[in-house]
């Protein structure tokens, strides 16, 4: 891909040197290139960056010089401008602190050998590796391979998703009416699933329709479906039926969490996956933080992220047999429970930066307790909303 469209994509080949950096020696600074034990005569031209090679200085001559210019041959060293002064007779004469170069003989500065030079190769040589395959490229590593010469890089692609909304009872727009509901899922899918690194390349609303369901799971080309509602067992839950007529295997039916047990996950026969979502909207969440994430990150060969814990600040009601994920926001080393937690609210985690995984029976204050980040909460250059 253009080094532009790469940026938060994974390296999958490793990215080497294809020159020197620098690729010739060049000046740290703005001042004098100086051959040999001063005082220097100066050349009347100026060496600039982004010219051709100078010519060669001679024992006693010095050449102005601009930062990042090419050194000159036979350079003994580049005097800084605030270290230099020119006599009556338009001779360059060292004033250097101690500190910075170094006495001949005589008592009279120079400095050092290649001071404020940077030597070829110096970064690197050609052929180096400078990163391994698996490296997140970050906007550093954009300009690293800029300036090592590179106008594409090799990456794993993003995992194309196709998100399909089921539900007769979902309304686009306006306020709810006559036992029908605003669709939250449907704006809410899309940029989640970018945020963790997916190419939505299509979300189309199904409603309770077994067979514009197995139409669009079977002519979807995407790598991951992801469906909303529907998975449980119910007379319009076309999801598992469906499934079972594609003889999709069923890697996971159903957990032990709450919010969000009826979720699903399931692979076709085309070695598609397809995550199957809870309709509440809390759920869902759940079912996107636990299931999509990890298959969407393994599909994009990103690492996983360190898990960690924080603290409770207040007591956590818990299930009395399965784990429950609970929106929490970050405050110093403590995480704060959100209220608004049930299924099918949205507000707690509207507000929250993480899930908290409160084992069954609760959790008391101060209890260690593993978190869930959000993707727009975790650090990282992955969060894209566009």
């Amino acid at each position: 891909m253009p080094l532009d469209a790469a940026l938060g994509l994974v390296l999958a080949a490793p990215l080497t040197a294809l020159t020197d950096l620098p690729s010739f020696d060049t000046s740290a600074m703005d001042g004098w290139a100086v051959a040999g034990p001063g005082p220097w005569d100066v050349r009347g031209e100026g060496v600039l960056a982004g010219h051709g090679e100078p010519e060669p200085l001679t024992d006693g001559e010095a050449v102005r010089i601009a930062t990042g210019a090419r050194v000159p041959q036979d350079t003994t060293a580049v005097l800084r401008s605030e270290y230099g002064r020119t006599d009556a007779k338009g001779r360059l004469h060292a004033v250097i602190p101690q500190a910075h170069g170094s006495a001949r003989a005589g008592g009279t500065p120079m400095p050092g050998q290649g001071r404020d030079i940077r030597p070829r190769g110096q970064e690197c040589r050609s052929g180096d590796q400078l990163l391994p395959v698996g490296t997140l490229v970050t906007p550093a590593v954009l300009g690293l391979a800029a300036a090592a010469g590179y106008d594409t890089l090799t990456v794993v692609p993003r995992p194309r998703v196709d998100v399909l909304v089921l539900g007769d009872e979902l309304l686009t727009e306006g306020l709810p009416h006559d036992g029908r509901i605003r669709d939250a899922l449907g704006p809410m899918l899309p940029p989640w699933l970018r945020a963790l690194g997916a190419e939505v390349t299509a979300v189309r609303r199904i409603g309770d329709d077994a067979k514009a369901l197995h139409r669009a799971v079977t002519r979807s080309g995407a790598d991951v479906i992801v469906t909303t509602g529907g998975t449980a067992a119910g007379p319009v839950d076309h999801v598992h039926p469906v499934l079972r007529r594609i003889g999709a295997e069923l890697l996971v039916n159903g957990v032990e969490v709450r919010p969000g047990h009826p979720m699903l996950l399931a692979r076709t026969k085309e070695n598609q996956h397809l995550v199957g979502l809870p309709g509440n909207p809390l759920a869902a969440v759940s079912g996107l933080l636990t299931l999509a994430e990890p298959l969407l990150r393994t599909l994009a060969a990103r690492p996983a992220p360190e898990p960690y814990t924080l603290p409770l600040r207040e007591a956590v009601h818990g299930h009395p047999h399965d784990t429950r994920l609970v929106p929490v926001v970050l405050r110093g080393d403590h995480a704060v429970p959100l209220h608004y937690n049930g299924p099918a609210m949205l507000r707690g985690v509207a507000g929250a930066d993480a899930l908290a995984v409160v084992p069954p029976g609760g959790a008391r204050p101060g209890q260690e307790t593993e978190l869930l980040d959000l993707p727009w909460a975790a650090a990282g250059i992955g969060v894209c909303f566009t």
